[in-house]
């Protein structure tokens, strides 16, 4: 083999490997995030809500299955209530007594108010005639005294009305009581969810705090990350924040951070060390706004890997990999306005949303260890 075309090779070799060195770089440089900006590994995540029993009760019906996506106060899970309805029907009849006995005390009342009418009439006739001496003075006292006992027995009847309305109260209050724990029984739906377990059957009785069915709340999703202090010391909450995941690297999805832990997670046992001090973590928690979250319920998984970035200085701009926002499906992207604000983008940094989503697609994002 000649000397000029072992130069030849050579030369194409390194031309090659200069090539694939700049190439790298300028990957790194694409992806490299601006400062003010930290980011780190998470997961989508979301809170789990049980649907339980208040009492002992048999189960009744179970109206949804594992994976089913259920709307708030839908009907899940139905008890058997016939003990319940029993007591109800108890309860409502004593209610119907108490108010027989205060009509009847009622009636009394009039009754007594009427011979009260009568006795004044008497003394008052009787007082005329006593004046004439046309009556004796006893005859006066005892009519005078009967007005007297007839007034007691009006105050007496009253009495008794008034203990008799608390009776009807209390007996009403215990129709409502039960008719409160019939309602009970029909378990439903606190939140927009999708049912993760069915951790009940028909035909089983649920203790008191007994689980039927566990819910993923989708109404509540977010993504915890950590970062360490010299980042967490500068975030604030309501910052602005990005999150994505490994499935869809070009598409980000605007949220906002609503918690900062005030404490440390990872705390080694002793700090001596500033590399000591290093493994000092906080966890940050990155909230997604509800109403981006309502047009792709269908889509949500909890558990799902990916990346939450955090703005740390509100003068720091977003790469346009991350302004890429996910938008409600009936808004393009071209159309859909921002979910959060954005911050000034100079002239030689404005790029179309078409060239921003081809970019992002063949953008790498930066590796998280």
């Amino acid at each position: 083999m000649s000397k000029k075309y072992l130069v030849w090779i050579f030369l194409v070799a390194a031309g090659a490997a200069a090539a694939f060195v700049g190439y790298q770089y300028w990957r790194s440089l694409q992806a490299s995030l601006p400062a003010g900006i930290a980011f780190g590994n998470g997961r989508v995540e979301a809170k789990l809500v049980d649907v339980a029993a208040k009492e002992p009760l048999r189960v009744k019906e179970i109206l949804v299955d594992e994976g089913a996506l259920v709307e708030p106060n839908q009907v899940l899970v139905r008890l058997d209530t016939a003990t319940l309805e029993a007591e109800f029907a108890e309860a409502e009849a004593n209610v119907a007594s108490a108010q027989e006995r205060l009509a009847v005390i009622r009636s009394e009342i009039v009754k007594k108010k009427s011979e009260v009418e009568l006795a004044v009439i008497e003394v008052e006739r009787f007082g005329k005639l006593l004046a004439k001496a046309a009556a004796s003075q006893q005859d006066f006292d005892r009519h005078n005294t009967a007005l007297q006992v007839s007034k007691a027995s009006v105050e007496e009847e009253e009495a008794r009305l008034r203990t008799e309305q608390q009776e009807v109260k209390v007996a009403q209050a215990n129709v409502a009581t039960i008719q409160t724990r019939i309602d009970d029984a029909t378990l439903k739906s606190p939140v927009r969810g999708r049912v993760l377990y069915r951790l009940s059957e028909v035909g089983e009785v649920l203790a008191p705090g007994g689980k039927a069915l566990t819910l993923v709340n989708l109404e509540d999703v977010y993504m915890e990350i950590f970062l360490p202090a010299e980042q967490a010391a500068g975030i604030k909450v309501g910052a602005e924040a990005r999150i994505t995941v490994d499935y869809a690297p070009g598409r980000a999805a605007a949220g906002y951070v609503s918690f900062v832990s005030p404490e440390a997670q990872f705390t080694p046992k002793q700090v001596e060390t500033r590399s000591e001090r290093d493994k000092l973590m906080f966890r940050v928690k990155i909230q997604v706004p509800e109403e981006l979250v309502a047009p792709y319920i269908e889509r949500i998984k909890t558990g799902v890997r990916g990346v939450g970035y955090v703005r740390l200085d509100e003068s720091a701009i977003w790469p346009y990999w991350l302004e890429n926002l996910l938008a409600p499906p009936e808004q393009s992207d071209a159309t859909a306005p921002s979910l959060t604000k954005q911050p000034p983008v100079s002239d030689s940094q404005a790029v179309t949303t078409t060239e921003k989503s081809k970019i992002a697609d063949v953008t790498p994002q930066p590796e998280v260890p």
